[in-house]
């Protein structure tokens, strides 16, 4: 039986997303609407999401809880658009975030590292400048500093990604209305370069300013812009957040994040933008960190999952959903069942690993380590490989995996069968669904500047570019 929206959240749904089951709707209906019929524009993006990725976040939920993923239910019931997507850069094949986010966010390929300036210093109009211009709000929630590429790629015009300041800056000059994430270096006085109180002025244009789960929900029923900044840099991966008792109490999940981004930006009569990333599936693939991987897809999953609930029973909003390129690959190769398994016992990333160890740790303490995080009794020869590798001694015949996070990724891949083919961005074609007005020319194969171009015309603000 199809639920309406206001039983999907009167039976609790949005708790039970928090904790895993990401139930969406039985059944979907999407009428095609007219061109420039888009109030509201969402999209979710799985940074760095390999297809392997989604793959195995859906094959956990349906293993270990029961039930599928929301995006591969998606696709199961034929509900959404489905293309693939190329994410070249004006300069490379393989794009970073930056390059590939502004492609979307300004209908341009840039260089790598460019965030909406072309490669002879052409200063694009962000999209959230367009949507603003034409009367509609602005969001960005991310679990990356909310200062980070693509987040930046909607709102910003710097050379260089890593101008996190002058991001931070021009987010207030523009108004964006909604900003949730990590980042506090770019706005607290302590550590900017200019010693500059962001926070305070954010403050003085209207903006709630929050730092904690609590204080989020404090503010949760009020009209005013909201800042949300919860960690020095990103936030913490999902699996160490779910196992660690005090970042719960200070970093909501990316699926509360949203949930109240949604609730903000639905007060605003003329409609609204939003950008939702799940940044630190990329950091993950860079690491070779099986569950850290898994765990924040599964996360971002939720997050759709809200999104899904927000949009039922409307045909107003136009739904994204996609990732800015490939990782690393990662995929489930041919091993018993039980190997995948192992990983829903996970309790704590290979980051989490290797903050307890240095250079000078001994087999032992790798090794009890390693079993503290995953339950998994690693020999003493792979950890004497990774002793090696911390001490940056170790070299695999391909040169790009011998960093200490590829070698414990290899390690664990013993006994999961979770394997890579490097640590760093790929040229894959990616994955790209969406519903909703505008979402039937999003169908085969386009180039990544299209969906600018998409978003803009099913809102009705061509003139704005």
């Amino acid at each position: 039986m199809k639920q309406t929206r206001r039983e999907f959240l009167k039976t609790g749904a949005l708790s039970t997303l928090f904790l895993g089951t990401g139930l969406v709707p039985a059944t979907r209906t999407t009428k095609v609407r007219e061109q420039g019929e888009a109030k509201n524009v969402i999209v979710l993006v799985s940074d760095g999401m390999s297809s392997g990725t989604l793959a195995m976040a859906d094959l956990m939920l349906r293993r270990r809880d029961g039930n599928r993923s929301n995006w591969i239910r998606l696709y199961e019931e034929g509900i959404v658009s489905r293309g693939l997507m190329d994410m070249a850069s004006a300069n490379r094949i393989v794009t970073d975030s930056s390059a590939a986010s502004s492609s979307w966010g300004c209908g341009h390929r840039v260089n790598n590292g460019s965030v909406n300036i072309g490669p002879n210093g052409e200063i694009y109009k962000p999209v959230f400048s367009v949507f603003r211009e034409g009367g509609k709000a602005t969001g960005l929630v991310t679990t990356t500093e909310i200062t980070h590429a693509t987040p930046a790629g909607f709102a910003a015009n710097v050379e260089s990604r890593s101008m996190g300041e002058e991001i931070a800056r021009q987010y207030l000059d523009r108004r964006v209305d909604v900003l949730m994430g990590g980042g506090n270096r770019h706005f607290d006085s302590e550590h900017r370069s200019d010693g500059t109180d962001l926070y305070e002025e954010y403050r003085n244009h209207g903006y709630d300013v929050v730092k904690t789960t609590s204080e989020l929900q404090e503010i949760a029923g009020t009209d005013n812009r909201l800042l949300g900044v919860f960690t020095d840099g990103h936030l913490p991966y999902s699996l160490d957040h779910e196992h660690i008792a005090e970042l719960q109490k200070t970093v909501p999940s990316l699926a509360a994040m949203t949930d109240l981004a949604l609730r903000k930006l639905s007060h605003y009569d003329n409609g609204f933008i939003l950008q939702v990333e799940g940044g630190r599936v990329d950091h993950a693939a860079h690491g070779n960190d099986a569950g850290g991987l898994i765990f924040d897809q599964i996360a971002f999953d939720k997050a759709v999952g809200v999104a899904l609930a927000y949009t039922e029973g409307r045909d107003d909003t136009l739904v994204i959903l996609t990732t800015d390129h490939g990782n690393a690959n990662p995929a489930f190769n041919s091993a018993p069942d039980e190997h995948f398994d192992r990983i829903a016992e996970f309790t704590h990333t290979n980051s989490w690993i290797r903050r307890g160890l240095d250079a000078e740790s001994s087999l032992s303490q790798i090794r009890e380590r390693v079993e503290a995080a995953t339950h998994i009794g690693i020999s003493e020869t792979d950890a004497g490989i990774y002793q090696k590798a911390l001490k940056g001694n170790y070299s695999s015949v391909y040169h790009q995996m011998s960093s200490h996070s590829a070698a414990l990724g290899q390690i664990i891949a013993n006994h999961t069968d979770v394997g890579w083919t490097g640590n760093s961005h790929t040229a894959d074609y990616i994955e790209l669904a969406s519903f909703g007005p505008g979402s039937e020319a999003l169908n085969g194969f386009i180039r990544n500047t299209d969906l600018f171009t998409i978003m803009v015309e099913a809102a009705g603000l061509k003139q704005y570019v």
